[in-house]
């Protein structure tokens, strides 16, 4: 595969990124009013500022409506910076490169918020970490002084953190969410205490594969479970909530969440091509080097 090829698909991975997460902002929800309507933060600054009381700022359909604009207005960013990704290039302008950071940030900010909403689980930030670092990654990437080794080095940390802090959550260092073990339930048919085992090894398996993507023997076999279980975690938002009764409902509902997970199992893969396209490239010198002058 050609650079010009691991490139697109890097760039496809930011993209199901943003339009995931436009999707999300433009038709459903985000959590911005765990922020919004944080009495003990803004009760302050509401009352003192504005002069209004928190009951008067909290029950008001304006104040609702300014949120869920808000959250429209970031859709709109996420899809400019979708585009911008597919139609950025080594040397174009500026003008493609402002939404992605903007994008990025953003994404920065919307983790934060998730964050909060989980009583400030560090885990739950860094779950996130293959979400919000691509599209800084990307950037980075048209960088002169980027390396091969710098590139790789970056992915599998992004790939590190995003499984050992999802592996936090199956293990059970965290309460185990109930949407984990629901989707587990509904796509295997496990009784409940099954449901919970199976996610407490699976927790285990993303901790040994957070440290085997470092070690060069095998890091290869470690890769390719992280794009399986990767595509396979993003896929089961569908499955397990998919109805036949709606399934244009289903779908709409439930795919946004499926396409911004996707790149967990796309970003492994590009480090399986990027490490055999330096593979390659050795060979190739070293064959070029034994030649005779």
């Amino acid at each position: 595969m050609t650079k010009d090829q691991t490139q697109l698909i890097f760039k496809i991975s930011v993209f199901l990124i943003f339009i995931g997460r436009a999707w999300q902002h433009l038709f459903w929800d985000a959590p911005y009013r765990s922020f919004f309507w944080d009495e003990s933060l803004l009760k302050p600054i509401i009352e003192g500022v504005f002069n209004i009381t928190w009951q008067e700022y909290a029950t008001s359909n304006r104040t609702d409506l300014i949120i869920q604009n808000g959250i429209k207005i970031n859709g709109v960013l996420y899809l400019i910076a979708a585009i911008s990704v597919l139609m950025i290039k080594k040397n174009t302008t500026r003008w493609f490169r402002i939404p992605i950071y903007l994008g990025g940030c953003s994404l920065v900010l919307l983790t934060i918020l998730l964050t909060k909403e989980k009583f400030y689980h560090i885990a739950q930030f860094f779950e996130h970490s293959i979400q919000f670092g691509l599209p800084f990654v990307l950037l980075y990437s048209y960088s002169e002084k980027l390396r091969h080794e710098s590139l790789v080095f970056i992915f599998k940390m992004l790939i590190a953190f995003t499984f050992f802090s999802h592996g936090l959550y199956a293990f059970g260092f965290y309460p185990v969410p109930g949407k984990f073990i629901d989707m587990t339930i509904q796509i295997f048919g496990f009784s409940e205490t099954t449901a919970i085992s199976f996610l407490y090894i699976a927790g285990i398996l993303d901790f040994i594969l957070a440290i085997l993507i470092f070690i060069p023997n095998v890091q290869i076999y470690a890769l390719w479970y992280a794009v399986g279980w990767g595509l396979l975690t993003a896929m089961a938002r569908i499955v397990a909530n998919f109805y036949w009764d709606f399934p244009l409902q289903s779908i709409h509902q439930n795919l946004h969440e499926v396409i911004y997970r996707i790149p967990h199992g796309l970003t492994p893969l590009l480090v399986i091509l990027l490490l055999k396209k330096h593979s390659m490239d050795k060979i190739k010198k070293a064959a070029h080097i034994g030649q005779p002058s």
